[in-house]
């Protein structure tokens, strides 16, 4: 699955396979504690709990009753998994299923859990807990549109009130969430070299009109261009010393596509091709002296002129982050908080956070602008160092500057 993501924390958005995936491709073995079914194949007493309701449970089973999620888990003697009872995998038999209250007792018993439905999730806090359903629901329906009015029957909440407590949770509506995740998948697709065709469908595209009008802002390119490299798409790059080691800049026909700083050219043409693997990569020292001046100007306080195209891949919620980053005055900062509330989304701060750490194109958009509502620093893509370095920077140009009248 390709786009990466608008996320909530600790989820991930991965190309769906057939039947449940585990966690840990170790021991196939069954769990030990299995072994020792009594001679009418029951489990000894201390594994299962025989407060749960099974036959109810069993049913909310078979039916993948998303309203039980969270109140309890099911194992699967047979391939010593574990899984929530909306996982979309084919159902067991019966005979193979045991019931756990919680993830934690079903691990101790010796089961693994299920990657597809990933039943750690949930949190305990309903109205978390509540938005990864709807999540889980959105990743497992993409092959065809999700509708408020589809959502609200299946979480039986309104559809408006479903919208307003997604929104809040995630900065972002149920569609664009499956919009993301649709894209994420249709990026994996093409990377893994899928043709275009197949890669639209698998990702849950009903016609190639409807994904081409969402290339031109989240592919950057044409699906089949980004898929030969984006494999025939040509990509230029040059590297160049800067304040704050080596930099790199890259970029299509249509714009600059990656910024970035590391140690070494090997580690920063290493992660360009990891981005764009089936690329043609062009050194163009040349062709690109005038845009890395830019760049090295723009550190030094000036601003970039509406000549300095860019091109990169951005779900909604990361353009409305990235858009505000770039209106933050040079030398100053702001916090997660301020930022969230600035477009609109005073509970976003972690969504803000992953927005940041998702730029391509360091300077470009000063994610290194936002800091802990403490002034102390946080992560930065290119190391927390190179933040501070940049911070000091602006501040000491500013204060040459002197005050503006």
């Amino acid at each position: 699955m390709t786009l990466t993501t608008v996320t909530l924390p600790g989820v991930a958005f991965p190309s769906v396979a057939m039947g449940a995936i585990l966690v840990e491709e170790t021991s196939k073995r069954m769990p030990a504690q299995l072994k020792s079914r009594n001679t009418n194949g029951d489990l000894p007493a201390n594994i299962l709990n025989s407060g749960l309701d099974h036959d109810q449970f069993w049913r909310a089973l078979t039916a993948r009753d998303i309203h039980f999620d969270g109140k309890f888990v099911f194992a699967v003697a047979s391939t010593g998994i574990y899984c929530r009872p909306s996982c979309p995998a084919r159902r067991p038999q019966r005979e193979n299923v045991m019931f756990f209250s919680r993830p934690d007792q079903a691990e101790k018993a010796g089961f693994r859990a299920c990657l597809r439905c990933r039943p750690r999730l949930l949190s305990g806090d309903p109205s978390s807990d509540a938005v990864k359903r709807i999540c889980r629901y959105i990743e497992q329906h993409l092959e065809g549109p999700v509708t408020l009015n589809q959502l609200g029957k299946v979480f039986r909440q309104s559809p408006f009130h479903l919208q307003r407590r997604f929104k809040m949770a995630l900065g972002i509506t149920p569609r664009e969430y499956a919009d993301a995740c649709r894209m994420r998948k249709l990026k994996h697709n093409l990377q893994a070299g899928d043709n275009v065709t197949r890669a639209m469908y698998e990702a849950g595209y009903g016609s190639s009109s409807r994904l081409y009008e969402k290339t031109a802002s989240q592919l950057g390119m044409t699906p089949d261009k980004y898929r030969r490299g984006a494999i025939a798409a040509s990509i230029r790059y040059a590297c160049a010393d800067s304040p704050l080691g080596r930099m790199l800049i890259a970029a299509t026909e249509r714009g600059i596509c990656s910024i970035q700083f590391a140690d070494s050219d090997g580690q920063l043409i290493e992660d360009l091709k990891r981005e764009f693997p089936f690329a043609v990569h062009k050194l163009d020292r040349d062709g690109l002296q005038r845009r890395i001046e830019t760049v090295l100007s723009k550190m030094k306080g000036r601003e970039l002129s509406a000549t300095f195209p860019l091109d990169i891949r951005a779900t909604a919620f990361q353009r409305r982050v990235w858009t505000h980053l770039q209106s933050i005055p040079f030398g100053t900062t702001k916090s997660y908080v301020e930022v969230a509330k600035a477009i609109g989304q005073p509970t976003a701060c972690r969504a803000v956070a992953r927005a940041c750490a998702g730029n391509p194109v360091a300077v470009a958009i000063p994610c290194h602008r936002v800091v802990h509502a403490d002034g102390s620093m946080s992560g930065y893509r290119w190391g927390v160092e190179r933040k501070k370095r940049l911070l000091e920077m602006e501040r000491k140009t500013v204060k040459c500057a002197g005050p503006q009248s």
